[in-house]
C-alpha cells in the first residue's frame, strides 16, 4: 500500500493538490484538494494496463472551464435543488441567493464544491483514507450557522470505496451533501448505452419544468424508469426517447431503500457488459439522482464529447427536502452532529 502526493494545479493562487492512494491490488484512487474531486479509481484491465471508471480529466483546467458538470465534486451543503432559495427551520425561516434562476442549485454559486480543503493522508490496517475539512460560514455561502465538514475517503484492500461525510453546525442549518462522481466503466466505449443499471427503487418524483419535484411519486413498472431488474442502458434510452422525453436521457429522482436497512441492499448496481466490470453502490438515504450527461459536449475529459458519455449516480436524501416534510429532515442542529455514507464495491 502507498500513499503519493503531486501539484495538480493551481486556482485562486492556491496549489491544487492531487493525493493518490494505492492498495496492494494495484487499485488505487485519486482526490483533490479542492471540491474535493474524486478524480480516477483506477482498476487493472485484462492487459497489464489500468483503467480509471470516472469520467475525469488529466488536467485541472477543465474542472473549471466545465464547472457546470461538477465532475467528481463533493456537493453541499445541500445537493440538488431548493425552490426559491428559501426554507424553514424548526419555525424559523431563511433565505439564501439562487444561482440557477429561481432556484438554488447544489449548495449555490460558493458551496461546499467551489472550496478548498485541508487533507490528511493515513493508513489505518488495510485501508488508507484520505480526510478532507472544510469550514463554510454564511460568510462564504449565505447559508446560516459554521458548519464544519469532514469527508472521508478510504480504500481497502478489498478494492472498495467508501465516501464518509460529517457535518457539525454552530446554528441551526442544512446539510445533504453528496458526490457527483460520473461512471464510464469500459476503457473502450464511447457512451454508456452498453451498461446495465439495476436500482432498489419502486418509484421516481415527478419534476415540474424547473426541475423541482412536485412532492408526487411516480410508480416506475413498466416505464422506461423501471430498473428493479437489470436493465441495458441503452435501451431504457430509446424507451425514454420514444416517449419524446425533453431531456434526451435521464435526469431523474429515484426513491431508493437506504442500504443501512437490515436486508444492506445496494441502491444501484451498475455493469459494463463488455467488460464484466461491475460497481455496487450502497447509501444511508433514501434518493439516487440519476443523470446520463444528456446533450453534453464537453472535451478534454476521458472519454469523447457526446450525450451519454457517462452516468451520474448521486446518493442523497430526496431533493427540496425543505419543502417537502415527508421526504425527509436534512436540518443540521448545533449539538447534533450528523454523519452519512456512500460505499462503492468494485468486481471484474
Amino acid at each position: 500500500m502507498k500513499i503519493a502526493t503531486e501539484k495538480f494545479g493551481e486556482y485562486r493562487n492556491q496549489d491544487v493538490m492531487k493525493y493518490t492512494l494505492t492498495n496492494d491490488n494495484n487499485v488505487s484512487i485519486s482526490v483533490l484538494n479542492f471540491a474535493g474531486i474524486w478524480q480516477a479509481y483506477m482498476v487493472p484491465n485484462t492487459r497489464g494496463g489500468r483503467v480509471n471508471l470516472l469520467l475525469a480529466a488529466d488536467t485541472f483546467d477543465p474542472y473549471i472551464e466545465h464547472g457546470s458538470l461538477y465532475a467528481g465534486r463533493i456537493v453541499g451543503r445541500v445537493a440538488g435543488r431548493i425552490a426559491g432559495g428559501n426554507f424553514d427551520i424548526d419555525g424559523q425561516s431563511y433565505s439564501v441567493p439562487t444561482n440557477e434562476g429561481d432556484n438554488l442549485l447544489h449548495g449555490g454559486a460558493n458551496g461546499l464544491a467551489q472550496q478548498f480543503y485541508q487533507v490528511e493522508t493515513k493508513q489505518d490496517g488495510d485501508k488508507l483514507q484520505a480526510i478532507l475539512t472544510t469550514s463554510i460560514d454564511t460568510t462564504t455561502d449565505h447559508f446560516p450557522g459554521k458548519e464544519d465538514v469532514k469527508v472521508t475517503y478510504t480504500l481497502a484492500n478489498d478494492n472498495s470505496v467508501t465516501i464518509d461525510f460529517d457535518g457539525q453546525t454552530d446554528a441551526k442549518t442544512l446539510f445533504n451533501p453528496t458526490s457527483h462522481t460520473y461512471w464510464n466503466l469500459s476503457g473502450e466505449a464511447k457512451t454508456i448505452q452498453g451498461h446495465v443499471l439495476t436500482l432498489n427503487s419502486k418509484y421516481h418524483l415527478q419534476l415540474d419544468n424547473e426541475k423541482l419535484p412536485t412532492g408526487k411519486k411516480i410508480l416506475n413498472k413498466n416505464t422506461p424508469y423501471d430498473f428493479r431488474y437489470p436493465t441495458v442502458l441503452g435501451t431504457a434510452l430509446q424507451h425514454l426517447q420514444e416517449e419524446h422525453n425533453p431531456e434526451g436521457g435521464f435526469d431523474d429522482t429515484f426513491v431508493v431503500l437506504p442500504s443501512n436497512r437490515l436486508a444492506h441492499e445496494p441502491v444501484a448496481v451498475l455493469m459494463d457488459a463488455a467488460t464484466g466490470r461491475k460497481i455496487k453502490m450502497y447509501s444511508d438515504r433514501n434518493s439516487l439522482v440519476v443523470y446520463t450527461a444528456n446533450g453534453l459536449k464537453v472535451d478534454d475529459y476521458n472519454r469523447p464529447a457526446g450525450s451519454w458519455f457517462a452516468i451520474a449516480l448521486e446518493g442523497q436524501t430526496l431533493p427540496d427536502a425543505p419543502h417537502h416534510p415527508q421526504f425527509g429532515d436534512i436540518a443540521l442542529r448545533p449539538g447534533h452532529p450528523e454523519h452519512f455514507q456512500l460505499r462503492y464495491e468494485y468486481f471484474a
